[in-house]
């Protein structure tokens, strides 16, 4: 810009004359003025079609958003719906497996009244509850007896259990009487109708349970004659109160 510097207006004005020097100053602010306009009408239009583009660009990510909002509700509709039909597929499957273990339940004891060989005149063991209690070893046991047939007479007699495992690695067979306190007296029942027996034993150290054997005994009397009934039930299971008995 040093030769702007150089023009001397004077010498301007001697040289043109002081009326074609005011006409070239004019004709110079008119071209500035009208490239000036140019110039800004071309940035403006610049301007508003970068605008558009952008309004354009906005335009098309709205309505992907949109979309992607439709899409994600409607996803979330179709997983509510999903999860309801899980809550109620849950709830029949286990409606299904509690009537499954009634109808075992019941074919269980169908099965004792229907098969001779596990009844003993009319008697049956119905079952056997353990329960493991906080003391290590420790537990608590229920025999069900049950008489099946209609009898006035008594049901008397009294029962055997023992525990088949492992003992340091060895089969073993320990009859409960030394495993409790309990008497033959204390494992003696005498009913019309039913009749539990219950009490408490403690496993050996390093014993492993396998299973547990339940004998119903009426000895020989006046009014029974001699009978004897034998059941076995996995410990396991038993604890677990599921499928009790073993093949």
């Amino acid at each position: 810009m040093n030769w702007l510097a150089k023009i001397n207006l004077n010498t301007v004005v001697t040289r043109f004359g002081a009326f074609r020097s005011a006409a070239l100053l004019f004709a110079i602010i008119i071209i500035s003025f009208f490239s000036g306009y140019r110039i800004g009408n071309y940035y403006h239009g610049y301007q508003v079609q970068t605008l558009e583009q952008q309004k354009s660009r906005l335009d098309v990510l709205y309505q992907k958003l949109v979309e992607k909002t439709q899409r994600i509700n409607t996803l979330e509709v179709e997983l509510e719906v999903e999860r309801m039909a899980n809550q109620r597929s849950q709830k029949m499957l286990k409606s299904i497996e509690q009537e499954h273990a009634q109808v075992k339940k019941d074919l269980a004891f169908y099965e004792k009244v229907m098969a001779p060989e596990k009844q003993a005149n009319g008697l049956v063991i119905d079952g056997i509850n353990l329960t493991k209690t906080e003391s290590p070893n420790h537990y608590r046991f229920e025999v069900v007896l049950v008489q099946q047939l209609l009898r006035k007479r008594y049901a008397k007699g009294f029962v055997e259990l023992s525990i088949t495992g492992s003992l340091n690695d060895k089969p073993t067979n320990i009859p409960v009487t030394k495993l409790s306190t309990l008497t033959k007296k204390d494992l003696s029942f005498s009913f019309q109708y039913f009749q539990n027996i219950s009490g408490e034993l403690t496993l050996p150290e390093n014993f492993i349970a396998e299973k547990i054997n339940v004998s119903a005994i009426l000895p020989k009397s006046k009014w029974q004659a001699y009978n004897r009934i034998d059941e076995s039930y996995f410990w396991k299971k038993t604890i677990e109160n599921i499928d009790q008995s073993s093949p």
